[in-house]
């Protein structure tokens, strides 16, 4: 059984998914690289089928049809077979050195009395023509270099919070969640790093600069303008993320530190949902707006109520014109606290 699995989901990646490959590779006989071409049209598939020729004991090549990241993802879980589980997209890379390191780490906790459920490193937005990288880290909320639980967290902050490029985890805890994502739908990163927390019971914070996350392109997914065009895969996974849990069920998630955090991560996407909508400006996804709200209010009128009466919840609603204005303006200040796209 390999130590970690390494899901890439590609799809026309000829461009990059060789610097990606090459990054993963330091990982030697300990993981297993799992490339799944999701229909790609360009050279993608030869380029791996190259990389599983070289080697055959660590580079798996799996083509399906194109389902979108999501899918892409879930075959990724299915064809793997290490005890720990990482998604690395193919336009990124990892640092050689802190991959070496994780490993070791992994290697440690990797007994069935000892295992983490879950690991954290930090990541890096590897923006273009930026030469100050933001270096994401999590050493303020979260004590380092031993196991701990959620009552450990020292503080959960807003606006940092825990995403796929810094998240590995437990294999046998993403199928304890019955992690299936949706298929042909953008910005499922959300939920892949959401279903999994109640689960969580051991993990470990390691203060490395892992994962190197490439954005800057201009197709990208977390380009604003292509998000505002995709707003409905953002509004569905929103949603999917509003009926998973009740975050205030005390019986499902026992950690008090842990149901804040959910909260908090609840309030981050549909603050960015809201915006987005805020955004185009257009009657339609103004309308929408008003249907997401009404649609939280209908669902958990708990959360509906905790949200509308927060800070953010009241900003983002804030009549007429001048009030979007306010909102954007907001959510711009947080975007460059913070360096996201």
């Amino acid at each position: 059984m390999k130590l970690l699995s390494i899901a890439v989901p590609c799809y026309n990646s000829e461009a990059y998914v060789e610097r990606c490959l090459q990054s993963l590779l330091v990982g030697g006989d300990r993981v297993e690289i799992i490339v799944v071409n999701d229909g790609s049209k360009d050279r993608t598939q030869a380029i791996a089928e190259e990389y599983v020729k070289k080697y055959p004991d660590i580079v798996k090549l799996v083509n399906q049809e194109n389902g979108g990241h999501g899918e892409a993802v879930n075959t990724g879980l299915k064809n793997a077979s290490g005890l720990y589980f990482k998604v690395v997209d193919s336009d990124d890379k990892v640092d050689k050195d802190a991959m070496a390191k994780i490993l070791d780490l992994l290697e440690e906790y990797s007994r069935e009395d000892n295992m983490l459920d879950m690991l954290l490193a930090n990541y890096v937005y590897d923006k273009e023509g930026v030469k100050n990288k933001k270096v994401m880290k999590y050493n303020h909320m979260i004590p380092t270099d031993r196991v701990i639980g959620w009552e450990d967290v020292k503080h959960v902050a807003k606006g940092h919070y825990i995403l796929m490029h810094s998240v590995i985890y437990r294999t046998q805890v993403l199928r304890d969640c019955n992690l299936v994502l949706p298929k042909h739908t953008f910005y499922v990163d959300n939920i892949f790093v959401y279903n999994p927390l109640p689960y969580i019971k051991r993990f470990y914070y390691v203060d490395v600069d892992f994962y190197l996350y490439y954005i800057g392109r201009e197709d990208q997914s977390v380009n604003e303008q292509v998000m505002i065009k995709r707003i409905d895969q953002q509004i569905k996974v929103n949603k999917i993320m509003l009926e998973q849990y009740n975050v205030f069920d005390e019986s499902v998630i026992t950690s008090k530190k842990l149901r804040k955090y959910m909260y908090q991560y609840l309030e981050i996407v549909t603050t960015v949902s809201t915006v987005l909508l805020l955004r185009s400006g257009t009657k339609e996804n103004l309308l929408k707006k008003k249907d997401l709200w009404n649609y939280i209010k209908e669902t958990d009128v708990t959360l509906y109520k905790k949200l509308r009466r927060g800070f953010i919840g009241i900003v983002m609603n804030l009549p007429g014109k001048v009030g979007r204005k306010i909102a954007v303006t907001g959510y711009r200040i947080v975007q460059k606290i913070y360096g996201f796209n």
